[in-house]
């Protein structure tokens, strides 16, 4: 059709659109079709707009039409009509496209209209659904536009939102997520297929904290291509805290009963990198705060961690510090302090180890923060978190965060506190009972204790040596199960007991019968419910050979280590059970013939038992070791076998060594005595058993 051939109304009469026709000066109404008569009510054909259209609201439209026929173009404008006061039904939402036309009458102008009612509902619906949701909702374009549909960035950051992700939006990011925020953008315009991408960033807000946001965009598709997403924007500050709560849990769970060092460990690498950029844990050095006027304090390092592009941290080595006024006012005032440090400079003095100072001024530290660290109103120390680089420093928010954080640890510390507490209460107790041994003449002794490394592994070992008025030499070795004070308690009470029956009882008698009643004084004392023990008696024959006589409760067989054949167990023929297993029962004793120059060792468990190997491959390890070792010192030779231990568990050792028939004089060592003896022949030597009461 021409431009210039009339338009044909007829065209018009079923389409759904609204469409009126008018023409002249006056824009008379020449044409109505039936959805226009619908929409707008049936109006007399022939009549002028303003007559056929007397509603007060009908100025614009008027405007509108003068406009069009005026210039030629078209227009196109949204309009809302309100329903009658009273009526039941919503407000109506309407879009108008008013267009140059030629008809049969002459130029007029064509006006369609749609009712997009139902389209604005369902927006205003999901907007509202959005709200309920989320805090934000875009539409985000390739071009880098984004459109608000649902505000919520001037509340967050406190400032308006000015329609792009760029250099500008990126400014409230922080730092630290920005590079991973911009990749996943990359991705998203990149996929093709598109993909639902989820991204969860840092924004800071209108009082300079940072919180977290989770941003899920939606692809929108348009002739096979990508035009738009939808992105939802939530904060999930609370879901993130909770989430950081329940991962700092988790680690300390993994060193529950560990040292203080263990549990700060666990803490610095939970902090780092999601909080701070590098964290040191001092601790103090003193048992007591605040300490004494005028008395200098000391810390040292316990636990550090950086983020992992930062130069290597120090190792800790060399962490010793005495602290200044400032580290004191916090420990005092128990209230963080941030300072803030010019660019390449280093921090003062007296807050960190020296070796720490030039490792912030080499990572370019901008800011460092001392937060004390307490347990039980007890001054452990103090944690000294750095921002590095172009990180912010901390605000208010982020150091109560970390306040939050560091108070999670107290119900760990406060395990650890109690635990370290019982640990030395229970190596006083060993210690004070594990004596030197005797002077036993025509023979060395030594003895050795180690703890356990573990803070919870305090043990129930022990060894004792007693000499009796003939000369006779009775050695124990034992160890009450349990790793508590509670074992500690009942070993110190039943290595009293043994010592006691055995000087009661005299040189003579058996060592199973010590041992039995040793046993029925536990079960009627109710001392300990189980334990193993080995009860030994050497005594010295004419010839110079010693009778090595001795009963096994349950406990890791002696080792013998001849002057001149390879080492073995002195097992016997007969494994009695551990004390208090099977009250009642018929005790075995055990007799061997020591050569001058043969060694016995009695030790525990924990000097063979590992959790991945078997009982055979510690006493295989002990045996090499033995062999290897055998012609050292006795102090020496238990220095070298007790590096067998993996230090998880307590470890007791006592070794008899008779002395060579040739030697003169020996002196005491370390740990035993090695008084004169004379030469003697050497004897055939005998294993015999007996079992008695």
């Amino acid at each position: 059709m021409s431009p210039l051939e009339p338009l044909d109304v007829r065209l018009f009469d079923e389409t759904v659109a609204a469409v009126a026709l008018f023409t002249g000066p006056e824009h008379r109404l020449v044409y109505q079709n039936r959805a226009c008569a619908r929409l707008l009510g049936a109006r007399p054909l022939g009549l002028p707009a303003r007559e056929a259209f007397p509603e007060q609201d009908a100025d614009m439209f008027m405007t509108v039409l003068d406009e069009v026929v005026a210039t030629g173009r078209p227009r196109r404008l949204p309009e809302t009509r309100e329903p009658d006061p009273g009526s039941p039904e919503q407000a109506r939402f309407f879009v108008y496209s008013c267009t140059p036309v030629t008809t049969a009458e002459g130029s007029g102008a064509m006006v369609v209209a749609l009712d997009t009612t139902a389209e604005i509902v369902a927006l205003e619906r999901y907007q509202a659904v959005a709200s309920a949701v989320s805090q934000m909702v875009w539409v985000l374009r390739p071009d880098g536009s984004a459109e608000e549909i649902v505000p919520g960035w001037q509340e967050l950051t406190g400032e308006p939102w000015h329609g792009r992700m760029d250099s500008r939006f990126t400014t409230y990011v922080h730092p630290r997520d920005r590079h991973r925020l911009e990749h996943d953008r990359r991705l998203m315009l990149a996929r093709h297929p598109p993909r639902i991408v989820e991204t969860a960033f840092r924004v800071r807000t209108a009082d300079g904290s940072y919180r977290h946001v989770a941003t899920r965009s939606v692809p929108i598709m348009r002739g096979g291509r990508t035009t738009e997403w939808i992105a939802a924007t939530e904060d999930v500050e609370d879901r993130w805290n909770a989430a950081l709560r329940e991962h700092l849990l988790a680690h300390l769970a993994e060193v529950s009963g560990g040292t203080l060092d263990e549990v700060f460990e666990a803490v610095v690498h939970v902090v780092v990198p999601e909080l701070v950029d590098a964290c040191v844990i001092m601790l103090l050095t003193g048992e007591e705060w605040p300490p004494p006027e005028n008395t200098a304090v000391t810390a040292r390092r316990a636990a550090s961690a950086t983020r992992r592009d930062l130069p290597p941290r120090p190792p800790l080595l060399e962490g010793e510090v005495v602290i200044n006024d400032a580290v004191r006012t916090v420990l005092e005032s128990r209230t963080p302090h941030t300072i803030h440090l010019t660019v390449g400079g280093r921090v003062p003095p007296g807050l960190v180890p020296e070796v720490t100072e030039r490792w912030l001024a080499d990572a370019a530290a901008t800011s460092v923060t001392l937060h004390p660290l307490m347990a039980d109103d007890i001054m452990l120390g103090y944690a000294v978190t750095s921002a590095i680089g172009d990180s912010p420093a901390p605000g208010p928010t982020d150091t109560e965060l970390l306040r939050r954080v560091f108070h999670y640890v107290e119900p760990p510390l406060r395990k650890t506190l109690d635990l370290q507490r019982a640990r030395r209460t229970a190596l006083r107790l060993q210690r004070a009972h594990l004596t030197n041994p005797p002077a036993v003449p025509g023979a060395s002794l030594a003895a050795s204790y180690q703890p356990a490394s573990s803070a919870n592994e305090i043990g129930g070992d022990w060894y004792d040596a007693v000499v009796h008025s003939d000369g006779t030499l009775v050695l124990d070795i034992g160890d009450v199960a349990g790793h508590d004070l509670t074992a500690a308690i009942a070993m110190v009470q039943l290595r009293s007991m043994l010592r006691g029956l055995a000087w009661s009882n005299g040189p003579t008698c058996k060592p199973s019968t010590v041992l039995s009643r040793l046993e029925s004084a536990a079960e009627g004392l109710d001392i300990a419910s189980f334990a193993t023990a080995v009860h030994a008696r050497l005594r010295r024959t004419p010839n110079g050979t010693w009778r090595f006589t001795w009963s096994n409760a349950g406990h890791p067989p002696p080792l013998l280590l001849p002057a001149h054949e390879a080492p073995y167990f002195l097992t016997g023929d007969d494994q009695d059970p551990p004390l208090c297993a099977l009250p009642g029962m018929h005790r075995t004793s055990h007799t061997h013939q020591l050569a001058p120059g043969d060694t016995v060792l009695l030790y525990t468990d924990g000097l063979i038992e590992r959790p991945a190997a078997s009982l055979d491959e510690g006493q295989q390890r002990l045996l090499a070791a033995a062999a290897l070792h055998r012609d050292n010192p006795l102090p020496e030779l238990l220095r070298r076998l007790q590096d067998l231990s993996d230090k998880r568990d307590d470890t007791a050792l006592i070794s008899f060594r008779a002395d060579p028939g040739d030697s003169g004089h020996n002196s005491a060592g370390p740990g035993g005595a090695r008084p004169s003896s004379t030469q003697a022949p050497s004897a055939p030597r005998r294993r015999t058993r007996d079992r008695g009461r």
